[in-house]
């Protein structure tokens, strides 16, 4: 009887043991990792910088709204 309980015990030691301990330890460092410090400050920047780009956008179709009112329906048909 002591044979039916030794051998799954021995290949649980050998095989799944170590691959759940490497999976657990890899998933809780892909957690704590995130994003970096350096990504967070790159990631403002560049939201920044879409938010400057948005607004030249409206002012220049202000602008193109007040000198070609027009100029919407040519491009929309293209």
């Amino acid at each position: 009887m002591e044979e039916l309980v030794f051998v799954p015990m021995i290949l649980f030691m050998v095989i799944v043991a170590p691959i759940w301990i490497i999976m657990h330890y890899r998933s809780k460092n892909q957690k704590e990792s995130g994003i970096s410090e350096a990504d967070h400050s790159r990631l403002q920047e560049l939201t920044k910088i879409a938010d400057s780009m948005m607004e030249r956008i409206e002012n220049l179709e202000s602008i193109l709204d007040q000198e070609t009112p027009e100029w919407r329906k040519k491009y929309e048909r293209e």
